[in-house]
């Protein structure tokens, strides 16, 4: 009875999502910077150019990745935000967010690229995560352009809370889950009372429209 090898059964199975997938493995494994498509060749058992008939090359590859981290990121926010409101959704969204960065490490990285314009299935994908945020904070009565300036610290914050935590950054014997908690609530208290701060000192700048705005308003929060 005729046979095949298993790297020719594993070829015959590529497909683009089952590569962008062992890809996020990777990226989760060695970290987004390290990803190659060699690597990923590897893991299937074929040769490099099999993979060109199912990616655009590692920048195309990393884009896929964004679009797949993004999709992802705004399920598990979503899923941390349904059902409550203000507080309680701000801190179980919050720690969806960590939880995400913490488990799905490279997969996160490629998450906070910004969609381009021209990219329509990275920006709803963005979209999704963007949507959950801005959920959030009309709850607090934060819309418009308010809300992307909430949006922007809220990301800033959480990013680089985790960034310090994945890189060691945190070493006093002292709980960093209570911190992470602490950062929450802080916000909660903050868009109790948000307003839009005056702008006395800085050059007016052109504001982008809270509906397709510039690349980092675009539901990578």
């Amino acid at each position: 009875m005729a046979t095949t090898t298993p790297s020719r059964n594993r070829r015959a199975g590529l497909t683009h999502e089952r590569v962008v997938l062992e890809a996020a493995a990777v990226a989760d494994e060695v970290g987004l910077d390290r990803l190659t498509l060699a690597a990923v060749a590897g893991r299937f058992g074929v040769a490099l150019p099999s993979l060109y008939k199912h990616v655009r090359g590692l920048d195309g590859l990393r884009r896929d990745l964004a679009v797949l981290g993004a999709r992802e990121l705004a399920d598990a926010l979503s899923r941390a935000a349904v059902g409550r409101s203000r507080g309680d959704a701000l801190r179980a969204m919050a720690v969806a967010y960590r939880d995400f960065a913490q488990t799905r490490p490279g997969l996160y990285a490629a998450s906070v690229r910004a969609p381009v314009p021209d990219d329509p299935e990275h920006v709803a994908a963005s979209d999704g995560a963007l949507g959950v945020v801005q959920a959030i904070l009309a709850g607090y009565g934060i819309t418009g352009l308010d809300a992307i300036d909430a949006i922007r610290v809220l990301r800033a914050a959480m990013h680089g809370f985790v960034a310090l935590e994945a890189g060691g950054g945190f070493g006093i014997p002292q709980s960093v889950d209570a911190s992470f908690l602490r950062l929450a609530d802080v916000f909660d208290a903050a868009f109790a009372r948000w307003a839009a701060p005056v702008r006395k000192s800085l050059p007016p700048s052109p504001r982008p429209s809270p509906a397709r705005g510039e690349g980092e308003t675009k539901g990578v929060c």
